[in-house]
């Protein structure tokens, strides 16, 4: 979380659109055969790309003539726009690519792939995740069979696979996101592959309730490391999601907020305290009291200026901005002073500026900035994002920078 803004857009995760028509997947492959023709086949095929285009521009004069019933001789730009056209062969595209569109099967798909994936171009990579995608569609036995070879592929190939699974709609089934979870969980696996099982599943619209309670669980052991991190991201992203989608978050909360007070990974902690900012749900009483906790104990001051932004959003501002205030005495990290000073305009507005004099009082190298914000909301300014884009200065300590 960049705490750079006062408020923090809701994550979507990594953006995908499922179930991509193939027409567009079509027109990708064609963009892919005339990049791959220049990356692997170089030298005077190089300018392939320019006779391609000028032979459409023939085709349409020619048809533009046809049209208005001209008998004339064809212009000499024309002419050489044919002759391009006689030059370009079609070797330039890489014809494997094409040969790979028209005939491969989710059987095929591992094989006729390794050459593709050796090209290691990133276009290449693009068009084989959307193909397999396709080839899979909303069957789960296809993608049941996929989460079997992810168990086992390597490098490019585990990449492929398993995002071509996460961007299809089998991905969605019970049966199939409950494979992945498993393959997640066995401690067989290399913990990279499992952080990436369990990453494909971050575009599940719902997660149930045993499955959290697991990634939960697993974020919390000391051996997790990457993969308890990408369990972390996947529950807060679900959360995002399903609250976007006017679900409950409340249950995603609860975990995180787990996972945020006990994950002895501090990384893992820091993650979990800032997902809440991606969906700026309300803090009930309880929520709140746990948040509270985690600002008054959290050893990393990361960790404290994410729960001051959260805490921010409780429905008791009362108790947030006497917390704030006892908090600022006993803090000595600059940067979540700064952070307690801020966020107790978001809490309350004009009404946290006795609580935020008291601090300057405290710090008076909060004086200057208390004086700019009494002066803003003066003048009659009410929302906190207005407070917050009308100050001259809102990284005045160089605490931001740290997130960039």
């Amino acid at each position: 979380m960049d705490s750079s803004t006062p408020t923090q857009t809701p994550g979507s995760g990594p953006s995908r659109r499922r179930g991509v028509p193939w027409v567009l997947a079509g027109a990708g492959l064609v963009a892919v055969l005339a990049a791959v023709g220049l990356v692997w086949r170089g030298g005077d095929d190089a300018q392939a790309p320019s006779a391609t285009a000028a032979s459409v521009k023939a085709s349409q004069s020619q048809g533009s003539h046809a049209g208005g019933g001209s008998t004339g001789a064809a212009p000499s730009g024309v002419e050489e726009a044919e002759a391009a056209e006689r030059r370009f062969s079609d070797q330039t595209c890489f014809p494997e690519l094409g040969r790979f569109n028209d005939g491969v099967t989710l059987e095929t798909f591992r094989e006729q792939a390794a050459p593709l994936l050796a090209s290691k171009d990133a276009l290449v990579r693009d068009y084989l995740k959307a193909k397999l995608a396709e080839l899979i569609g909303d069957d789960a036995g296809k993608a049941g069979q996929v989460v079997d070879w992810a168990r086992e592929a390597q490098g490019a190939e585990f990449q492929v696979l398993l995002s071509g699974l996460r961007a299809s709609d089998a991905v969605q089934k019970p049966q199939v996101a409950a494979r992945l979870l498993e393959a997640g969980m066995d401690a067989k696996l290399p913990i990279e592959r499992r952080a990436g099982m369990l990453s494909a599943l971050d575009t599940q619209k719902h997660l149930p309730p045993a499955a959290m309670d697991r990634m939960a669980d697993f974020a919390r052991d000391p051996a997790s490391t990457e993969a308890g991190w990408a369990a972390t991201r996947t529950l807060g992203r679900v959360m995002a999601r399903e609250s976007e989608n006017h679900g409950d978050a409340s249950p995603y909360l609860d975990r995180l907020i787990t996972i945020a007070t006990d994950a002895p990974d501090e990384q893992i902690r820091h993650l979990a305290q800032t997902a809440p900012l991606h969906n700026s749900p309300v803090l009930d009483a309880k929520t709140t009291e746990r948040f509270a906790r985690i600002l008054q104990s959290e050893g990393n001051e990361d960790g404290r200026d994410a729960a001051a932004q959260v805490l921010a959003m409780s429905s008791d501002k009362e108790q947030v901005l006497k917390l704030f205030t006892d908090s600022f005495q006993r803090e000595q990290s600059l940067c979540v002073r700064w952070a307690l000073f801020r966020f107790s305009a978001r809490v309350a507005g004009r009404e946290a500026l006795p609580v935020m004099a008291n601090m300057a009082t405290v710090d008076p190298r909060f004086q200057p900035l208390y004086r700019v914000f009494e002066t803003l909301y003066a003048q009659g300014n009410v929302d906190f994002i207005r407070v917050w884009n009308e100050l001259p200065d809102q990284n005045p300590f160089g605490c931001l920078d740290r997130h960039q």
